[in-house]
């Protein structure tokens, strides 16, 4: 729950600031956040990094 209300809260700030300023890069920051976030997931498993890659992309 804590990371769905700090994703809401960047998304929130980022578009504030991106209709404020009237600069789309920060519309980027959300998306990048997201990134950031499955990137710390993915390292988190205890298996080698590749191999947890290879098995998330190889679900169907």
């Amino acid at each position: 729950m804590l990371t769905l209300m700090s994703m809401m809260i960047i998304t929130g700030i980022c578009l504030f600031l991106a209709l404020r300023k009237k600069r789309p890069i920060f519309l980027a920051v959300p998306f990048l956040s997201i990134f950031a976030y499955f990137l710390v997931q993915i390292i988190l498993v205890p298996a080698p990094f590749m191999d947890t890659v290879k098995f998330i992309f190889s679900l169907r």
